[in-house]
């Protein structure tokens, strides 16, 4: 397999595994998946009053994103695509998907789904990619009754 190749599949990887790991609130492997002194940028319509729009180093980003989830039933973040320029040890991409929000209501739940992009910046280090700044932009969202099965 060429490097660019296994490359792509890593950041592949990467992206997928951010999913699983907002989904399974697990604060350790979504540290993980960024670099120390990472950025995430995320629209100010989606920030809560009182909180910056830009989060900083893996810790932070962590916790940022996992409380703003926190008071959800269930999560589920689908990757659709992603592309990717990369040169040596840095690299670029644009990640589309949704993310599907199911909260509670008085008579059951509903899924708050928002179309996203992601604009990333990732670089290697010790062998492995990490996100070194992630930029959030919300295309549309809808709102869809959802049952939950079990």
């Amino acid at each position: 397999m060429s490097s660019e190749l296994a490359d792509r599949l890593a950041l592949s990887d990467l992206v997928a595994q951010y999913a699983i790991a907002v989904d399974r609130r697990d604060e350790l492997a979504l540290m993980a998946l960024f670099t120390a002194d990472a950025e995430l940028v995320q629209p100010t319509g989606l920030v809560r009053r009182g909180r910056s729009a830009i989060l900083t180093g893996n810790t932070d980003i962590a916790r940022g994103v996992l409380e703003a989830v926190a008071h959800l039933h269930v999560t589920r973040h689908v990757v659709n695509q992603q592309i990717v320029d990369r040169s040596a040890d840095i690299a670029r991409g644009q990640v589309y998907g949704e993310a599907h929000h199911v909260y509670a209501t008085e008579t059951g739940h509903r899924d708050y789904v928002v179309a996203i992009r992601y604009q990333d910046e990732y670089l290697r280090a010790d062998g492995a990619w990490r996100i070194a700044r992630r930029e959030l932009t919300v295309d549309f969202t809808y709102d869809i009754e959802a049952k939950i099965l079990a």
